[in-house]
């Protein structure tokens, strides 16, 4: 049996590990770093095959697969001061840390894998980005949600600046329901109709027979109907243009070429 090894233990390890260990459990042993005592207590009380490690040393020591999900900030003096195995399997969750760094500071020939999870892995619903291929990590991930494997870091960077979608998916949604609201409609019942809505949207668009979004916008976009009506609106007074420089200030921060806010 597999045994996974958490450094750092904040909400995306326990997220990982819900994912990892919830009924019907996946066949791993997991160590997790005693860091924070509060999520490492909580996740060893409800998992039989959680082991809180005397420290991070002990969790690199006892594990097949180590994962990295320590802070950026305190990455270098971390990594630092751990040995690891040669060819041990490592992935890093560290936000938009440099490639080169993190194998600077391993200092030792492992197979390392940068990944983006997100909090969806604990309902095994979470799609994750990783770079590089790796067919053992990329089935790791499958058991949380879905794996897409980059072949490139150009990919994984691009992948990562999508990422940043999602806080602007949960703004349109309230945006819409102040309007409901401004306009008569109590709160409750116009999250109680945007929520089902937009979900039955991102169901339809996840269907393998869709070819494209675009397809899906024009199917939806009725000829002289509502829908096209607002779309119009989107793409001509500036909507398409905020959003496309949105994303490549993200990506420009992700690739270290500034576009700070």
């Amino acid at each position: 049996m597999k045994v996974i090894g958490f450094v750092g233990t904040g909400a995306i390890t326990e997220a990982m590990v819900e994912g990892l260990l919830a009924e019907p459990a996946h066949s791993f042993n997991i160590h997790v770093s005693p860091r924070n005592a509060e999520i490492a207590a909580t996740l060893s009380a409800k998992f039989d095959k959680v082991t809180v490690a005397t420290d991070n040393q002990a969790v690199v020591d006892q594990s097949d697969i180590v994962v990295l999900a320590i802070r950026p900030q305190i990455a270098e003096d971390v990594i630092r001061r751990l040995r690891f195995r040669e060819g041990q399997s490592i992935i890093s969750v560290v936000a938009t840390m440099e490639r080169q760094n993190l194998l600077d500071w391993i200092q030792a020939d492992t197979e390392l894998v940068q990944a983006i999870p997100l909090p969806f892995v604990a309902n095994r619903r979470g799609v994750t980005a990783i770079y590089p291929p790796n067919q053992e990590i990329a089935a790791l991930f499958d058991a949380l949600g879905t794996a897409v494997q980059c072949a490139s870091r150009k990919e994984y960077d691009l992948l990562a600046a999508a990422s940043a979608m999602m806080s602007t998916f949960f703004g349109i949604m309230e945006f819409t329901n102040d309007w409901l609201e401004k306009n008569g409609l109590d709160r409750t019942k116009g999250q109680a109709y945007i929520a089902p809505l937009f979900e039955s949207l991102a169901q339809r668009a996840n269907e393998k027979t869709v070819h494209s979004f675009h397809s899906l916008s024009k199917q939806f976009a009725t000829r002289g109907g509502l829908n096209e009506q607002v779309l119009s609106d989107f793409e001509t007074k500036g909507g398409h243009t905020i959003l496309v420089s949105a994303l490549d200030r993200v990506l420009a921060r992700i690739e270290g070429r500034g576009g700070d806010i």
